[in-house]
């Protein structure tokens, strides 16, 4: 069996066993465009409990687009915008981490939710959601998973389960992941909860 595999330029080898049966499709990606984003590193070690699927985790670098304008839209809509949606499409569910910017979501995933919800307002197509956030401080983004939580349901998102981790880089180890024993607890009973819905 061919494995379609897609990890951007700037992901890791998941270590996915290329001749395995894949149950489901997953779309991650974190909303940030930082080389060392902190909610990529805990979207990929969330990834290791997903191995069984088949992973297209991007990087919002790949997805470039002009700042968002009415002007701009009567020129026509990014290659990039579509692409976005495509992945979307073509998965079962999705696993996201948000970086929160002065209380809300990161310019760079902003621009390309923009560009995708004036294509598609159901950005996120009634696929089942697992919404994260992490921050170096002791609220864990806490700001934009509740924008989040308020307002992707009207874009299309099932968010089924939620998790913030605090204190990033108390709480992380780039080796081990969620070294806390408490906060890794929680996440598993989330995963495991989330993959419950998806059965």
């Amino acid at each position: 069996m061919k494995l379609s595999l897609f990890l951007s330029k700037n992901s890791v080898n998941l270590n996915i066993d290329n001749h395995r049966k894949y149950n489901m499709k997953v779309f991650a990606f974190a909303g940030s465009n930082s080389s060392t984003s902190i909610n990529k590193q805990l979207v990929k070690f969330v990834l290791k409990s997903f191995s069984d699927h088949e992973i297209n985790l991007i990087d919002l670098n790949d997805y470039n687009m002009p700042i968002f304008s009415v002007d701009l839209e009567k020129n026509g809509f990014p290659e990039e915008a579509h692409r976005f949606l495509d992945n979307i499409a073509e998965s079962d569910f999705i696993i996201c981490s948000l970086a929160e910017n002065n209380r809300s979501y990161s310019a760079a995933f902003k621009n390309v939710f923009d560009w995708a919800s004036r294509i598609n307002v159901k950005v996120f197509q009634d696929k089942p959601m697992l919404l994260m956030t992490t921050s170096p401080g002791g609220y864990g983004g806490g700001n934009v998973m509740a924008e989040a939580l308020k307002f992707f349901p009207q874009f299309g998102a099932i968010i089924k389960e939620s998790f913030s981790l605090p204190k990033f880089y108390e709480n992380f180890d780039l080796n081990n992941g969620i070294i806390n024993p408490e906060h890794l607890s929680t996440l598993n009973e989330k995963i495991d909860n989330f993959k419950k819905q998806l059965s």
